[in-house]
């Protein structure tokens, strides 16, 4: 079904709203999940993230479960604006500290029955740590709807700020309070911007007005265009009508000490409302209703903003990965140079095995004719003087001692880089084994390198199998044969210029020679060729082990690309959801029920507008 096809199903159809709804947030609860696991490269996206998971838990979720789970009545608003005395005149007692202490809100106090604490802590509040919360239980407060005090929004501690935008993910109704002096100030309109992208109901509260009735209506006046051209609804209506953005204006003075609260009557708008919500289920069912219907209406941007993010990640991701894979081929290219032309290998190495092999004896041989090399190999070999074990070492050594030489170049390399890159300079801080190559990769590629020479037997005793020539030779030894096969892998006169004189060259024309005489000359150039491939194969595996130590830390891009098509797909489908969701609907919206949550919403209520302004 396509996304046009799912919208109309779902406009004709209740019952099928209803299973669109659930399946979109259970879609939209995964890609926040997504896009957790990923981890956000930076602070910008660390919080949209985050946003969007806590928003969509703590509210969208909740709600849509069950529109009579408690309400949520959130107090925001800057330092010293009133809030903890405003929750307290609401509260008809001292409830919440107030004073000049910057910020005297530390943490979210929260005023609910007693029957309602089970369900906040177990659903919309859960998403919040439990010593971040103090729940007032009041047996005489009505249930239904819990008031929040949050923290200062322009907070210096930035655990006081996340706090407080966590709550505005969870609340079906924002009391925005600010004074006469401060309702201008930027970092509020930044919280607040998320208010409006969230369709949250909101009412705001002024405080300290002059005592001049034109100032007053000036002031007012003021703070509803700001509201206004910040698309959080209209300017305030004279006679309170519908539509209008609510603001209350409160008198500099208004204060009732002996209560840390305001005079009552000086904001009986606001206590009025929410004794209204208290006293009225279908109130609260249609503030509920219409706060979910502005959450899903305006996840659009939240989502796209993710998208963007998860997108620009892609491409830092790719582009860690390229520069990690160039240091280490590079420097894997220089080991192949290294091995191709046998230039680790020890001389006195060299100079043992033409010992053990007689190469006086060969090169008088080779006068004779090939003919006479096979017929005198047994003679020329002396087995019980073979130094396998020693030319092994010592070729194992050196091999492992130039691998690692690169392999900490190549690691060097990739943390000073990744060191300087955002997205991953973090990680790199905190390993500083990055820097070096990793524990135990001598042992790792000393054992490969064993299982390698191990190989080279395995392939002679297939390769010479039946074959007179090397059971003319069988005296040898399949091992004393290996290092041959060994050493041809790193030095052969193919390789050799003019320039090139001494020990390796004269090794490398004796193993030739030999083992082309004892093998053929196309059965010899396949066995070294097959050596040749599996040593590759071995420093391969070992140079890739050592990327993936950094491979690890940057996120896969595919991923990445895939979490932003993703993302982009659902923010689409919030902006084509219908207009209206029926409470009715909703009420058939089916999840894992909080404890304490209550039943749904009977079937046959009013519908709510998707649409409608944040007021």
């Amino acid at each position: 079904m396509t996304v046009d096809d799912r919208t109309q199903a779902q406009a004709a159809d209740p019952g099928v709203q209803a299973r669109g709804l659930r399946e979109l947030v259970d879609r939209l609860e995964q890609l926040a999940g997504r896009r957790s696991a990923l981890r956000p490269a930076s602070d910008p996206a660390r919080t949209r993230a985050a946003r969007l998971h806590d928003h969509l838990a703590g509210h969208v979720r909740i709600r849509a479960r069950s529109l009579d789970a408690p309400l949520v009545v959130l107090l925001l608003g800057p330092t010293g604006a009133g809030k903890s005395t405003l929750f307290n005149t609401i509260a008809g007692r001292a409830a919440s500290p107030t004073g000049v202490l910057r910020p005297t809100t530390r943490t979210a106090i929260v005023l609910a029955h007693p029957d309602d604490a089970l369900a906040l802590r177990g659903g919309t509040l859960s998403r919040i740590e439990p010593r971040r919360l103090r729940i007032e239980e009041d047996p005489d407060v009505a249930p239904g709807l819990a008031l929040v005090d949050a923290p200062d929004i322009d907070s210096v501690e930035h655990a006081n700020r996340d706090l407080a935008d966590q709550l505005v993910e969870a609340a079906d109704l924002c009391l925005f309070v600010t004074t006469a002096t401060r309702y201008a100030d930027r970092v509020p309109w930044l919280v607040l911007g998320r208010v409006r992208e969230r369709g949250l109901p909101l009412v705001v509260v002024v405080n300290r007005l002059p005592d001049e009735a034109d100032d007053r209506r000036e002031v007012l006046a003021d703070v509803a265009r700001l509201f206004a051209e910040a698309g959080l609804g209209g300017r305030a209506a004279e006679d309170g009508s519908e539509g209008a953005l609510e603001v209350v204006g409160v008198t500099e003075g208004d204060i009732d000490p002996a209560q840390e609260a305001l005079v009552a009557a000086a904001v009986a708008p606001v206590t009025a409302r929410i004794d209204h919500l208290r006293a009225d289920r279908e109130a609260r069912l249609e503030l509920a209703a219409r706060a979910l219907a502005g959450s899903l209406a305006g996840l659009g941007p939240l989502l796209d903003q993710v998208a963007d993010d998860a997108a620009h990640e892609a491409i830092d991701a790719a582009a860690d990965h390229r520069l990690a894979a160039t240091h280490y081929e590079r420097s894997l290219g220089s080991v192949r140079d290294a091995v191709r032309h046998g230039t680790f290998l020890r001389e006195e190495a060299l100079r043992h095995w033409q010992d053990y092999v007689g190469a006086d004896d060969i090169t008088r041989i080779f006068s004779r004719g090939i003919g006479a090399v096979r017929g005198a190999i047994a003679s020329i070999f002396r087995p019980s003087t073979a130094p396998v074990a020693e030319i092994r070492e010592a070729t194992t050594d050196d091999l492992v001692a130039v691998a690692r030489l690169h392999a900490a170049e190549a690691a060097r390399r990739t943390a000073s880089a990744w060191a300087e890159t955002r997205s991953v300079a973090d990680a790199v801080a905190a390993d500083p084994t990055l820097w070096g190559p990793s524990a135990g990769f001598d042992e790792r590629l000393r054992a490969r390198l064993e299982d390698w020479i191990a190989s080279i037997g395995t392939d002679i005793a297939e390769t010479g199998a039946g074959k007179r020539r090397l059971a003319r030779g069988a005296s040898i030894g399949v091992n004393a044969l290996g290092v041959g096969v060994m050493l041809a892998s790193f030095i052969h006169t193919a390789g050799l210029t003019g320039t090139e004189v001494g020990v390796a060259a004269a090794t490398a024309f004796l193993n030739q020679k030999l083992l082309g005489a004892l093998f053929g000359e196309a059965a010899m150039v396949e066995l070294i060729s097959r050596a040749r491939q599996r040593l590759d194969d071995a420093l391969v595996e070992t140079f890739a082990e050592e990327r993936r130590r950094f491979d690890v830390l940057a996120a896969v891009p595919e991923e990445l690309e895939a979490l932003a098509a993703d993302l982009r797909a659902a923010a689409e489908e919030t902006r084509r959801l219908p207009a209206t969701v029926p409470m009715d609907a909703l009420g058939l919206f089916r999840g894992p029920r909080a404890e304490g949550a209550t039943d749904p919403v009977p079937a046959g209520a009013e519908g709510v507008d998707a649409t409608a302004s944040s007021q």
